[in-house]
């Protein structure tokens, strides 16, 4: 249910960057996007589901605030709405689960 409300909160901030807002709601989203991506590969890891803890550490490393990855105002549009839209299907499409090489 946690994973649920990470996911639903990250994709709305994401789906708000797309408007002009200040430059500090960029920052506030980058370090919340942190926080819950680094809890979200947490929580795919310890149910062994490999595939989306790398893309969620991937996802953090990307938007940590601390040594900004310039892309552009637009690239970073344009990533905003793929990474909030999949994390609203993530929520509807579960993937596989493997856990000592084996699938749950």
């Amino acid at each position: 249910m946690i994973t649920k409300i990470i996911k639903i909160t990250l994709a709305i901030l994401f789906f708000i960057c797309l408007a002009n807002m200040p430059y500090g709601y960029y920052q506030l989203v980058r370090f919340l996007a942190l926080i819950g991506f680094a809890l979200l590969a947490y929580y795919s890891n310890e149910n062994g589901n490999n595939i989306e803890t790398v893309i969620f550490i991937a996802l953090a490393i990307l938007f940590q605030p601390i040594l900004k990855i310039a892309l552009g105002r637009n690239l970073w549009n344009i990533i905003d709405v793929i990474v909030g839209i999949y994390l609203l299907l993530s929520i509807f499409f579960k993937t596989t689960n493997y856990k000592n090489g084996r699938k749950n």
